[in-house]
């Protein structure tokens, strides 16, 4: 095996503690609402389910480079990272403190195929109030980074989330968007959409795709290490810029012209190709620094 690839610790294999440890600065890791304090899903317990002590999420201080850090990190192996009321409540709890202690960055280590549909609205619910969270923390010039590489991916409500932080860092293992496979093929049929074909769910939804569209500012390897390095890179020269309505109506334009020229595109491999790929079916197998190398020599 390669050496350098012998010395990776995958981030999507990873448990949501192992990539906190990995992310933060060694010995800086500290839990709010600890296993000591544990405070699982009444809804849960009513339609006799099991629960968990941190309710899939777990929400901390830390740092990162010796900067004050506050993250959140979702559980993906305890129900698909779904959002619940006590799930929820712990997310926004911690981005509502941000805004008010104002720390270097919040760190949010998306793995989330959704609403928790067992919580039904009290899931919904939740999932606005992260939104309004999210942009209040922004606001209040606390950058928010989405971290995308877990196996839930970020889907649902959660990717909307994810495309309200201030940018998205993803590895090629990490998927991003609104409706999951399995939910289009389930309303539309799967003659819209295959979702036992994982080549083509990783072509349109996929951390290359993403990265190539443009809808993520950093694609990084599947390591807890690379995350880090991207992570750390990214906020040094980052500043939250201030609200506005002229760049909302660019990135409503932005939207309205992406739906012009791919809206009847029922493949990545197509969309590449009108992006100027010379040969879109060889993007698979590229690695993280060729397909970077790619995109840069894209028409513009």
């Amino acid at each position: 095996m390669i050496a350098s690839l012998a010395a990776r610790h995958s981030w999507f294999e990873a448990t949501a503690r192992a990539r906190l440890a990995g992310l933060l600065d060694p010995g800086s890791f500290s839990e709010i609402l600890p296993p000591a304090e544990s405070n699982p899903s009444p809804h849960l317990a009513l339609l006799d389910l099991p629960g968990a002590f941190d309710d899939g999420v777990v929400v901390c201080y830390g740092q990162l480079e010796k900067k004050p850090i506050f993250a959140i990190a979702q559980e993906g192996q305890f129900m698909g990272g779904a959002v619940g009321e006590i799930h929820g409540a712990k997310i926004v709890g911690m981005l509502r403190r941000a805004a008010q202690e104002k720390p270097a960055a919040v760190l949010f280590l998306i793995d989330s195929g959704g609403v928790r549909l067992h919580e039904a609205n009290a899931g919904l619910i939740a999932i606005s109030e992260i939104m309004r969270a999210v942009l209040d923390a922004r606001a209040a010039g606390v950058p928010v980074i989405a971290l995308v590489g877990g196996s839930c991916g970020a889907f649902g409500g959660m990717g909307i989330v994810a495309k309200l932080c201030s940018a998205i860092i993803i590895s090629e293992e990490g998927r991003l968007a609104l409706s999951g496979p399995e939910v289009i093929e389930t309303v539309a049929g799967v003659e819209e959409f295959d979702s036992k074909d994982r080549a083509l769910v990783w072509r349109v939804t996929g951390g290359k795709h993403r990265y190539l569209m443009g809808d993520c500012a950093m694609l990084v390897d599947d390591d807890i290490a690379a995350f880090r390095r991207g992570a750390t890179e990214f906020l040094a020269g980052w500043t939250e810029p201030a609200p506005s309505v002229a760049h909302l109506r660019a990135g409503q334009q932005a939207l309205e012209n992406r739906l012009a020229a791919y809206a009847s595109y029922r493949d990545g491999l197509q969309v590449w190709a009108a992006l100027g790929v010379a040969e879109p079916e060889s993007v698979p197998l590229l690695d993280r620094d060729a397909l970077v190398a790619l995109k840069e020599g894209l028409p513009t």
